[in-house]
């Protein structure tokens, strides 16, 4: 399938509302990148974008945050991060170093 027929079917997807506008613009321009997301995708820009999320939080928003980024459910980040602790002991130290280190989400709209 061409790019031109991708676009089109995206368009078709969009209109019949199975696409929300963010998600057929994300997925025009990754169409239009050779299937690389916007930016240069490495994993430092993508490391500085990681924000603690305010709403899908339970302690400090860090799986929610992580969710956010990954694409990943933040309850599968949480059951990590329990896994981690009770098999190597060293993911609560992951969880306090990215709560302390990764910004909290901004709020809009308010």
């Amino acid at each position: 399938m061409s790019v031109s027929e991708e676009i089109k079917r995206l368009h078709e997807l969009h209109q019949a509302g199975a696409l929300t506008d963010e998600e057929f613009a994300r997925a025009k321009e990754r169409l239009l990148n050779g299937g690389k997301p916007a930016g240069d995708g490495d994993f430092a820009s993508e490391f500085s974008s990681l924000r603690r999320s305010r709403t899908d939080r339970w302690l400090g928003g860090v799986c929610g945050g992580i969710a956010k980024a990954s694409g990943v459910d933040s309850w599968i980040w949480r059951l990590v991060f329990a896994l981690f602790t009770l098999t190597f002991g060293f993911g609560v130290v992951i969880y306090l170093l990215l709560w302390i280190f990764v910004p909290e989400d901004e709020m809009t709209g308010i």
